[in-house]
């Protein structure tokens, strides 16, 4: 992609790739990965890489629509969707050859009765809260399936696999238990799957025949103890340039509301990003971002599409400068979440459309 904004997240494909085999040293030969590209690649657009994504026999989605991209850019391999689609849908997941996770009867009973073949994998509810079967009632769910709906695969999600040892190791026994069962009905099941990112790296017993990593495929820890498990590299670094700079009096309002006042004479640089492209209000009046190696304060509210930074203390700043706002070192994407209250994975994938991706 062109680069035509002053304002870009660059994205490192090399640390990508060293990511994907540290995943693949720690779960083993027999163990495939699928990546959870999901939500544009967690904002990084890697699911837009063919070249990536082809190294996967099996890649997962979230939706039937990031799926059906997927099949219009190439990727002719599988493609599983992680969350039961809509009834409507049916007819893009029979025409694009999409895997989908089930679990209710109604949107079963609707796929077996199209009468085509529909590969599914069959989620069991073990403890999220959120969508699955049952463990103990998947015979009858399984029972329930039309000839026409292949199952391929079983899976699970576990909600605490980074700090609760005890709900984990009672989701995992439910789902073993389930996966006997299942067995017991199928036979030989080709994918069985369970461990995101914090099960792969915290419970080897979960990593069956399948695992699905995802921030850790982009380089960032899943948990505080993350890096102390797995060598990883950060993805993705935020950066913009000054595309104006001026000199104020003291006593100058910057911004919205007049929320900050300038107390001497003051060299404001303008950057090209804001919270409509996912750099939030939060960094409003204090926040700091680098220029020239040297980290100077925001100041006045982040805009829409804008904020201004104090330069006083830069005296080469020149419009054009690059401005860094994370690059996994100075400034961290967890320093961001963390002011936000928030988590890494939320940061990075809210980064918007508007700003272009440089691959490097």
């Amino acid at each position: 992609m062109d680069i035509t904004r002053p304002a870009w997240l660059e994205i490192d494909l090399n640390n990508f790739k060293y990511n994907i085999s540290q995943i693949k040293e720690l779960v083993g030969d027999n163990v495939n990965i699928m990546p959870v590209i999901k939500a544009s690649g967690y904002g990084t657009y890697i699911n837009q890489r063919l070249d990536v994504i082809n190294d996967f026999d099996i890649v997962a989605v979230a939706t039937v629509d990031e799926g059906v991209y997927l099949r219009n850019l190439g990727y002719e391999k599988e493609i599983f969707v992680l969350n039961q689609p809509y009834e409507d849908e049916i007819e893009k997941i029979i025409k694009y050859n999409i895997v989908v996770g089930i679990s209710s009867y109604s949107f079963a009973e609707k796929l077996g009765n199209t009468g085509k073949d529909i590969k599914v994998h069959v989620e069991i509810g073990t403890g999220m809260g959120r969508t699955g079967v049952h463990p103990y009632k998947i015979d009858k769910y399984l029972n329930s399936l039309a000839s026409n709906v292949k199952v391929e695969g079983i899976y699970t999600h576990f909600s605490s696999a980074d700090i609760d040892d005890e709900y984990t190791h009672k989701q995992l026994e439910s789902f073993k238990a389930a996966v006997s069962t299942a067995k017991e009905i199928l036979g030989e099941i080709k994918y069985i799957h369970s461990a995101a990112s914090n099960a792969i790296l915290n419970y080897p017993e979960s990593h069956f025949n399948l695992v699905r990593p995802g921030i850790i495929i982009y380089g960032y820890p899943a948990a505080d103890d993350t890096l102390q498990k797995i060598d990883i590299k950060p993805i993705a670094k935020l950066k913009a340039r000054v595309t104006f700079l001026k000199t104020v009096k003291e006593g100058t309002s910057i911004g919205y509301s007049r929320s900050y006042i300038t107390t001497k004479e003051t060299k404001v640089a303008t950057i090209p990003i804001g919270y409509a492209d996912g750099f939030r209000r939060d960094f409003s009046n204090g926040w700091e971002v680098l220029i020239r190696g040297k980290k100077v304060p925001i100041i006045g509210k982040v805009c829409m599409d804008s904020f201004m930074a104090d330069v006083t203390d830069i005296e080469d700043v020149e419009v054009g400068d690059e401005v860094i706002i994370w690059d996994n070192e100075n400034i961290t994407l967890e320093q961001l979440a963390e002011k936000c209250n928030t988590i890494n994975y939320e940061i990075m994938s809210t980064i918007g459309p508007r700003v272009p991706r440089k691959f490097m």
